[in-house]
């Protein structure tokens, strides 16, 4: 069997489609016991006073009500319905500046809950 060039292995994978690549990919992986996943980037030593930190992506939010604007009312219908308040709990908590509307959920159920509350008209914030 000739050995095949760069340029040549590379022309015979364009007419693959890429189910067959993705098949060839692992029958490659089994036969020389090897992993085509990315290789994960080791942090270098740090210099001397300086501290290595790792930044850790957040996956809770709080969304916290910072006021309730013109429309109070709707902002009170919509607390209700983001959460199983009652009608005093949920005015109560509209009433107080900074009050955590939700505590320690998703990216996607905060930011439904910022939408929802700021088509009220409320002020609100998500950390």
């Amino acid at each position: 069997m000739a050995k095949l060039t760069q340029d040549e292995l590379l022309a015979q994978f364009e007419d693959l489609t890429l189910i067959e690549l993705a098949a060839f990919v692992k029958a490659f992986e089994e036969k020389f016991d090897v992993t085509a996943a990315a290789p994960v980037a080791v942090a270098g030593i740090a210099g001397p006073g300086v501290a290595a930190e790792a930044v850790e992506e957040q996956d809770e939010f709080d969304v916290i009500l910072d006021g309730p604007g013109d429309k109070k009312i709707q902002v009170i219908k919509e607390v209700r319905t983001l959460t199983s308040l009652g009608l005093k709990e949920a005015k109560d908590l509209v009433d107080t500046a900074g009050a955590k509307v939700l505590e320690k959920v998703a990216k996607d159920v905060a930011e439904k809950a910022k939408a929802a509350l700021e088509g009220a008209g409320a002020k609100v914030t998500v950390k």
